[in-house]
């Protein structure tokens, strides 16, 4: 297996890390209800997907 000649520097290790930053979040709103909700996933309020309901959510429990 290859070893590493010689040790990284600083900056080389940086740059490396370079692609790792977090992404910003992207939050779409439901077309059905206006609830926030994440691109291309169902709603977890409605149950809707591009207008259609794919999937039947019971009602939310209140305490």
């Amino acid at each position: 297996m290859a070893n590493p000649k010689k040790r990284k520097t600083h900056s080389a290790v940086g740059k490396g890390r370079a692609h790792l930053a977090l992404k910003k979040v992207t939050i779409n709103k439901c077309s059905k209800c206006g609830q926030p909700k994440l691109p291309h996933t169902a709603c977890e309020f409605c149950g809707s997907y591009k207008g259609h309901e794919v999937v039947h959510v019971k009602s939310r429990l209140v305490k």
